[in-house]
């Protein structure tokens, strides 16, 4: 048998196995219907979300994110900021403004309407510009279910989302805006 194929199987069966697992295990940085504000270190973008959704719990997502250095050639960030807060209950689309990618986010539950506000923390990389953005496809693909986003390529950041708030359902799907960076000074600014 090949041993790749081997391999393969034994990574499906492990995850199939710690999905089937009590999820609290996750790492999550937030408990049901607690706000949170997690910010990968200096340096580092987010390349990986993962949320998990209860409606017994306030129909709320549990949420864990993961960072990873920017390649050398991107430079450090020469400044950073919290971008405009999204409200709860409605739809929108953030995009980090200066062109900057999304290194953080934070978030504040409202009981209210079963629902968050959130902020993307953004970092600027000196005049790097975005060139080949795409949004993914929903996340999760249908309300209620599991999500989990991985930057499918390296080289490629997360720029900012769109979202799709249910009334009905009291969930959020979301498509996140994924671009490159390029390898040298551009002249524009606020893509």
């Amino acid at each position: 048998m090949n041993p790749a194929l081997v391999v393969l199987a034994s990574s499906l069966l492990a995850t199939v196995a710690a999905q089937s697992q009590d999820h609290y295990d996750m790492g999550w940085v937030n408990g049901y219907r607690q706000g949170f504000n997690f910010q990968c270190p200096h340096g580092e973008v987010l390349v990986a979300i993962r949320s998990y959704f209860s409606e017994q719990d306030g129909s709320d997502r549990l949420w864990t994110f993961e960072c990873q250095p920017t390649p050398e050639g991107l430079g450090e960030p020469s400044d950073c900021w919290w971008d405009d807060i999204n409200r709860a209950g409605m739809e929108w689309t953030s995009t980090c403004t200066r062109n900057g990618l999304v290194a953080g986010v934070q978030s504040k539950y409202f009981e209210s309407v079963l629902d968050r506000e959130w902020q993307f923390y953004c970092c600027y990389y000196k005049r790097r510009c975005p060139y080949s953005c795409m949004k993914t496809s929903d996340i999760p693909e249908h309300y209620r279910e599991e999500g989990e986003l991985v930057v499918p390529t390296y080289g490629y950041f997360i720029r900012g989302a769109q979202t799709t708030f249910s009334g009905v359902l009291r969930d959020r799907q979301w498509k996140y805006i994924l671009c490159r960076m390029t390898d040298f000074d551009c002249e524009f600014e606020n893509l």
